[in-house]
């Protein structure tokens, strides 16, 4: 069974490989993908929603004659990684609760 991958959801999994370390947009598609399928025709809208949020920064660095841009994680996205974490630990709880047969009426 697939589940749907949501926006805030993808953002979590952006913001927290980001909190990692910096990285490029390729080499973050690339480690999410070893995850969950997803194509870089959906990351890259993402990285700009997130970095016109304030919640990423950009940065230039050479790689072998060309630019790369890499992504850095921002004071506003580790505010947001953090909300991101809370609110899925509590979702998976209750859906475990439910899955698991504990949920009574």
């Amino acid at each position: 069974m697939i589940f749907q991958l949501t926006t805030p959801l993808l953002d979590g999994c952006v913001l927290a490989i980001l909190d990692q370390g910096d990285a490029y947009g390729y080499s973050l598609t690339q480690r999410i993908k070893g995850e969950i399928d997803i194509s870089e025709s959906t990351l890259y809208p993402v990285l700009r929603r997130l970095q016109k949020e304030g919640c990423l920064a950009v940065y230039d660095q050479q790689f072998q004659g060309r630019n790369r841009r890499y992504y850095t994680i921002t004071q506003k996205g580790q505010e947001l990684l953090k909300d991101c974490r809370q609110s899925w630990a509590e979702y998976t709880h209750r859906v475990e609760n439910i899955l698991s047969g504990g949920a009574k009426e």
